[in-house]
Formats: structure tokens, sequence, C-alpha cells
């Protein structure tokens, strides 16, 4: 087969040449103008589609604290850095007046992840914490770029049956996440998963700083919001 001569122009290290460094520069520069352009274009396009979806599920979470309910989280790989992100936003307020509220990293415990994955299975690793330690009006929420990772799925299905507040942030289509009837499905479309993760990030920095503004209101304690 005849080799594509574009290739050669792509990846010309695969045929014994170097880069020229001035045109690799401004290629890298180009690239991060059109990276940083479609960030911009994706988290916009979110939040012009969901401004209220996001605000309906402050108000849930909200209401799960109003009820001394707690949140739990949950995700697999980077999606697993960001449910502990959301706990630790939650049980740590960075921010002067606001109280620490209970939240729950279910993939924190890495006995029992490791002891029920090997003994039942990946798909159980939270679900089994669910039945474990949830309450009927507490709050879970599960992340995952594609909508479509099973343990996720498999403990949300068994929180809406215990009467679970259930709050899922997906991507690309919103996968099985999307389809399950969730209280709240809050979805990035779009199919890069760099660009889920981070908008990601930006709806539940949201999300913390509405469910606060909602409970001091509660508290006859509301200043002036911070934007920031």
């Amino acid at each position: 087969m005849a080799e594509d001569p574009n290739l050669k122009g792509l990846y010309p290290f695969l045929h014994g040449k170097k880069q020229d460094p001035v045109a690799m520069n401004s290629a890298l520069i180009e690239s991060v103008r059109q990276k940083a352009a479609n960030h911009h274009d994706v988290i916009d396009a979110f939040f012009a589609k969901n401004g209220q979806a996001v605000v309906d599920a402050a108000g849930a979470l909200a209401d799960v604290y109003r009820r001394n309910g707690r949140l739990y989280t949950m995700g697999n790989g980077g999606s697993r850095c960001d449910a502990a992100h959301v706990a630790v936003e939650f049980l740590h307020p960075v921010t002067a007046g606001r109280p620490a509220l209970t939240a729950v990293d279910l993939s924190a415990d890495s006995t029992m992840l490791t002891a029920v994955a090997n003994d039942v299975g990946y798909q159980h690793v939270f679900v089994r914490q669910v039945i474990a330690q949830a309450r009927r009006g507490d709050g879970l929420i599960g992340l995952s770029t594609s909508g479509n990772s099973n343990n996720l799925v498999q403990a949300f299905i068994k929180a809406k049956e215990m009467g679970v507040v259930t709050i899922g942030m997906a991507g690309m289509s919103g996968g099985e996440m999307a389809k399950m009837g969730l209280d709240h499905c809050l979805v990035v479309e779009t199919d890069s998963i760099h660009r889920v993760q981070e908008v990601h990030v930006t709806i539940y920095h949201i999300l913390w700083d509405l469910v606060h503004t909602l409970l001091a209101d509660d508290r006859g304690s509301l200043s002036a919001p911070d934007f920031r």
C-alpha cells in the first residue's frame, strides 16, 4: 500500500526528520488558541441552555442540607478526582462565613473499593456503599464524561429506590445517565473529554456557591452574592 504523503508532514519524526522549531512553535501557539476558544464556546453553550437546570440542582442540594442530609459523590478516573473535589468543597468551604456541610467521597476508601471489586466486581463498588450509608433524603452526585459508567448507573438505580436525590454530570449525549430518569442530569454536549471535565468543574463550583447562597437566605444572613 502506498504511503500517504500527508503523514510525512504531520509526523516527520516517523521518517527520520525533525520539525522546524519555528513552525512547531507557531503551530503550538495556534493549538493553544483553538483549545481556549473551544473551551469558551462549550462552556457558554452549556450555561446558555442549562442555566435553570443548574439552579434547580442547587435547590435540590440545598433541600438535602435543610433536612440535615448528607451528600455523597462518586466517579472514575479523572471524574473520581472531580468527585473528591466536590466533596472537599462542601466539607472545607474556602469562602469566609460559609459553614462546612457534610459530603462523603465514595471513592476515598481504597480498602472498600478493592475488597468489593475483588469479591463481587467493580460495578458494585459504589452501590454497596450507597446501601450501607445513604438514607432517604440524602443526595448523590455522580460524574462521568460518557454517562455510561456502569458502577455509577448501578448506584443511581439503588439510590432512586431509596429516595436519595440523584444528580448526574455527564458529557457527549449523556449516555445511560441521561436515560434513567435521574432527578437532575447536567449534560455537557461535546465529544471532547477535556472540555467535558472543564465544564464539570465550573458546574460544581457554581452549585457549591448557589447552595450556600440559598442556605444563607434561610438563615436571614444573605448578603450580596459574590459573582467572582
